[in-house]
């Protein structure tokens, strides 16, 4: 999933024939995306760019001004998700007008719809005017009066001349509708845990996430195994994930009956399921889906070693995946990547103008 099909646009100054040049800023399509990232790229009326050329949506869209939603993307200015989403408040209600609630499609966060139009009009350099909104198949335009009036609501326009319309700044889309993440907390579909630990700590204030390694009751210390009716250590050795209360000679006897398709001690049992298959590889998995590949690394590392050769498993195969999605995102960064462009479709065939009757016999 991508935070924004198209990107926000920054209006640029003139380039002689080319027409004005726009800074935009998008996510790459999800055949090449990876780890959360955005782009920088340079776009022109001509189609001409960086970076565009591979893109399913390479024009920029008013709807989507990431420049205007930096709290969608920037980990710095994250706290403002609580605010800008209504997270804040406890009801819907707020100062919505009957008039506007009653046109604004399920799902829509009117109850924020007049302070989002306020920072989309003074981005446009006016403190007051009218804005359009596209709910779904809706379009509605909305007007926010000047500062001398009630500006704590929206009030809506029924007549518009259409000639104008097309010249109204529009609201963007991730102010028009409620974040799909609060209507997931509020209705009890998903827990804080199974967010993003920014976006769980913007709409969840104290909240903090309980770290796990893998069993460990702390990081770096050894971890306890039942083994042969004792309790046995395993743990980091020379950066690598060992059995510490078995010898060497031991060892390498259990690995031979291993190859021989033994049944191996129950500490050597331990350590490759840590290879394979440990406990937290759904912590790695939701740090390398949030973009954290250093954290994940940092997981791997405090669990079987920094000079451990993982084994083939799961925990493998998901940061070799990881490694391999880094690549094509490079490419389609560097517009080498041609393996997804899309197949024109074949053309329709010609409706009918009247069915066609069957004939009789």
């Amino acid at each position: 999933m991508t935070l924004a099909r198209y990107d926000a646009d920054e209006h640029g100054s003139g380039c002689g024939r080319a027409g004005p040049v726009h800074l935009v800023t998008r996510t790459a399509p999800a055949w090449a995306d990876a780890g959360q990232r955005i782009s920088l790229a340079l776009w022109t009326a001509s189609g001409a760019g960086t970076g565009g050329g591979l893109h399913p949506h390479p024009r920029p869209n008013r709807r989507y001004r990431l420049d205007l939603h930096r709290h969608l993307w920037d980990a710095g200015r994250s706290e403002e998700l609580r605010i800008r989403s209504g997270a804040d408040r406890f009801d819907d209600s707020g100062t919505v007008g009957s008039r506007l609630a009653a046109l604004a499609p399920p799902g829509c966060a009117v109850d924020r719809w007049a302070d989002e139009a306020g920072i989309l009009l003074h981005a446009h350099g006016s403190p007051a005017g009218a804005v359009l909104v596209r709910a779904g198949a809706r379009r509605i335009i909305a007007e926010l009066p000047p500062d001398g009036e009630d500006q704590s609501s929206l009030r809506v326009v029924e007549r518009y001349p259409p000639g104008l319309l097309s010249a109204l700044p529009v609201l963007p889309d991730a102010a028009t509708w409620t974040l799909p993440d609060l209507e997931l907390l509020r209705a009890g579909a998903i827990t804080a845990d199974q967010l993003h630990p920014l976006v769980a700590a913007a709409l969840e204030p104290g909240y903090s996430r309980a770290e796990t390694w893998c069993g460990a009751s702390a990081a770096g210390q050894p971890r306890w195994v039942e083994c042969r009716g004792e309790r046995h250590r395993i743990g980091l050795a020379d950066g690598v994930l060992t059995a510490l209360d078995h010898d060497p000679a031991e060892i390498r006897r259990e690995e031979l009956l291993v190859a021989l398709t033994g049944t191996p001690l129950p500490c050597l049992q331990a350590i490759d399921r840590a290879h394979r298959q440990p406990d937290c590889i759904s912590g790695v998995r939701e740090r390398l889906a949030h973009g954290d590949v250093a954290g994940a690394l940092a997981v791997v590392d405090g669990l079987v070693g920094p000079d451990a050769a993982l084994r083939s498993g799961a925990l493998l195969d998901e940061l070799e995946a990881a490694a391999q999605q880094r690549i094509t995102y490079g490419l389609f960064q560097a517009g080498l990547s041609t393996a997804a462009r899309r197949l024109p479709r074949p053309p329709r065939k010609p409706l009918r103008s009247h069915p066609r009757h069957a004939a009789s016999f």
